[in-house]
């Protein structure tokens, strides 16, 4: 196949689409099919052997640690000269929007994938909560353009169809258990992390620094149990902000790490903590389960979709410290952290990219042959 991928987002970003995406431009590529990738112009001309067209991007006023790239009608050309077989609009709001409209009007196979929650994060960014409605209508109107519509996980698809989206299906997740592995664990890191003191029981965050992966939640936690140490890795617009909410605990921004760096910091802690309610499935959960890691997790549809309570993970009630206290405190028993460190292990063991980048491929058909039966 010749494959037009129209994303938001894409390399040198560093987030759960860009890490899908990569991935399965990686697979494609290996399977012989021709790939082009439009993205927001960050550098990168290509991608193990795909084409990466770059368009020029802006700094948005209520989001300006990452750029984005407004709907450009230079698109259109772009995908008429690839001539592809099918058109991937990865989270189709604003330059993913024009891959779809350009889709739409080549009369091109269509999908379309729904990563981000933005209606929901409008609720914390107050000064643009005005704009739900709006959005909402952008993203029906959008969608309602494809031929196939991708959620990352059952709970946003009944949602999306709630809101009237229609032909939607979930796309398979996955992890790389080469990279995360209970191998990597490290004393030295765990001293560096625990700030000297790696008797306590060390909590890691890995993500995006933003106002919608609700970090703050663990304040309270952190000024309740001295206990515990919080390593809160990454980078991202909400920093500067975290950096004081959290100033006197025993909290570490180690800032944004990779490759084995990353992998120590998963596999040397003793559990990983993730605290939103409001991620469409959150990657990262795998990551450190593949990491031989319990995940305290934040009681959610995806989180739940994904964590058995006390089986491979733990969950707790995203406001109630008590039961989030609970949760840690479970973890005092080795037995039962032991048990579920290797459970966690077992359940990344399922997922590959492989398998989930295949999964698309086959949407890519069925979105193929759907065009083709309405043609």
């Amino acid at each position: 196949m010749r494959i037009a991928i129209v994303t938001e987002t894409f390399l040198p970003s560093v987030d759960g689409v860009v890490t899908r995406l990569r991935h399965a431009v990686e697979r494609f590529v290996d399977l012989g099919h021709e790939v082009l990738v439009i993205a927001p112009d960050l550098g990168v001309t290509e991608h193990h052997g795909a084409r990466v067209v770059g368009m020029r991007p802006v700094t948005l006023p209520f989001y300006k640690h990452r750029r984005f790239t407004l709907p450009n009608p230079t698109v259109d050309g772009v995908i008429r000269g690839f001539h592809p077989d099918v058109v991937h609009a990865a989270q189709p709001l604003l330059l993913a929007s024009s891959g779809a409209y350009a889709a739409h009007r080549q009369r091109i196979p269509l999908v379309a994938s729904y990563h981000t929650h933005i209606p929901r994060y409008l609720d914390l960014y107050r000064a643009w909560k005005w704009s739900k409605p709006l959005i909402w209508w952008q993203i029906r109107r959008n969608h309602a353009l494809a031929d196939i519509n991708i959620a990352t996980s059952q709970t946003m698809r009944d949602e999306l169809a709630g809101q009237g989206l229609e032909n939607l299906h979930v796309l398979r997740r996955g992890v790389d258990t080469a990279q995360f592995h209970p191998r990597f664990a490290s004393q030295e890191v765990r001293e560096r992390l625990t700030d000297g003191h790696p008797e306590k029981k060390l909590l890691v965050f890995v993500g995006r620094l933003a106002a919608e992966k609700e970090i703050q939640r663990l304040r309270a936690m952190m000024d309740r149990r001295d206990d515990v140490a919080l390593a809160i890795v990454g980078d991202g617009p909400f920093r500067g902000e975290l950096e004081q909410i959290f100033a006197g605990t025993s909290t570490l921004f180690p800032g944004f790490l990779e490759g084995e760096d990353l992998a120590a910091a998963f596999a040397s802690a003793d559990a990983f903590v993730f605290p939103s309610v409001t991620e469409t499935l959150g990657l990262v959960i795998l990551e450190g389960m593949a990491s031989g890691l319990p995940v305290v997790a934040a009681r959610s549809g995806p989180t739940m979709e994904q964590v058995t309570d006390g089986v491979d993970g733990l969950l707790f009630d995203a406001g109630d410290e008590a039961s989030l206290d609970r949760a840690l405190d479970r973890l005092a028993d080795p037995e039962q952290a032991a048990s579920i460190r290797r459970a966690a292990r077992a359940e990344a063991e399922e997922y590959s990219w492989e398998n989930a980048s295949d999964d698309l491929l086959r949407l890519y058909e069925l979105a193929i042959a759907e065009h083709g039966s309405r043609s």
